[in-house]
Parts: C-alpha cells; structure tokens; sequence
C-alpha cells in the first residue's frame, strides 16, 4: 500500500484549517504530507495546494481529504480530479471511504456528493447576492469611496475650466492619478448636458 496524502482547504483566510488537519491525522496522514489552501473557494481552479497535493501523489498512493466539498464545489471539477487520479493509478478517500470508479454505488455516491457540493456553492453566491441587494437597498452598502470631496471635485473642474491648469498639474495639486481627473471631468460633462 503506497502513502497517504492529504489536501485541506477553506475560503477564507479568517477560517480554520484545524478540524480538517484533524480529521486527516485521524485517518492516518502524517502532518507533514498534508497541503493546504487558505482563503481560496473550491470554485477557483487554481489552488497551489491542491496542484502540489496532486504532484505529490504517486500510483498506490491514496489522496484523502475531509469532505469532497474541500476538493471541487463543481461536478465537472470533481470528476475531472477524480477521472485524473483514476488514470494515474491514485486512489481518493473522501472522509475516510474509498472512493471507486469501477464500482456504480461508488461512482453514483461520489456524483451525487458533487451535486451537493455544488448546489451548496451556489446557494452560498445566491445568499451572498441577496444580502447585498439588502444591504444596498438600506444604504449600508456604498462601495468604493470617491477619492476626492464633492468640494474637491468642483474645484477640479473650476481649475481645469480656466484654462490655466492641464491634468498634470491637476494631479499633483490633489494627489490623484490621471484617471480619477478624467472621471472628474467626465462626470462634471455628463451633469452639465443632463
């Protein structure tokens, strides 16, 4: 039997890796053959640990990870990771079952916690959408602040009017780069012929 290797992830950096480093040492990975991605979503593709995880990994060898929804939050995602290790000879644990292609229930159990998974990762988008529809609604959600005063601006554009100042020198007096002056004065434009 070749070695076990352990992935773990969670979307956020303010998240805990604890519990899943746990639940991994529990199924018998050594510390120092588990990889880790911190603040990347199971959506994003490009996670470095799970590329050196899946590097690491050799034929016998078993990659395990606590939960599917840690590898892939897509089905064409996790059948890719899954058909991938497959054809190299690599078993994958999930939780602590083996997961086999070669068998249907396996097959159909691990197509299914996919959809799960990314049902989940759906929902999640969704919730996330409407409580910012919410939070726009009652003025809690404003974005990014502009970097100059609505009495900065009108200067800027007083200034510029004149004739006396060009954008450069529009940029050093309020410290802003050559777009910001541009939005001012678009903006300033689009008010006037309104």
């Amino acid at each position: 039997m070749g070695e076990l290797i352990g992935y773990a992830r969670c979307s956020t950096v303010l998240q805990d890796l604890t519990a899943q480093r746990e639940i991994l040492a529990s199924l018998g990975v050594a510390d120092d053959r588990i990889y880790l991605d911190k603040g990347l979503t199971g959506t994003n593709r490009s996670r470095p640990g799970l590329d050196q995880a899946l590097a690491a990994v050799r034929a016998g060898d078993t990659l395990v990870v606590p939960k599917l929804d840690r590898l892939a939050r897509s089905v064409p995602d996790a059948r890719d990771i899954g058909d991938t290790l497959l054809a190299r000879g690599i078993r994958l644990s999930l939780g602590g079952t083996i997961y086999d292609p070669a068998d249907p229930m396996s097959k159909m159990f691990f197509n299914m916690l996919a959809v799960f998974a990314e049902f989940e990762a759906d929902l999640l988008k969704m919730r996330t959408r409407e409580g910012m529809a919410i939070a726009r609604s009652k003025g809690k959600l404003k974005g990014k602040q502009p970097k100059l005063s609505a009495r900065q601006q009108a200067e800027l554009v007083r200034m510029h009017s004149s004739g006396e100042y060009s954008i450069t020198d529009l940029m050093e007096v309020f410290t802003v780069g050559r777009a910001t002056v541009y939005r001012v004065l678009d903006r300033a434009k689009a008010q006037q012929s309104a």
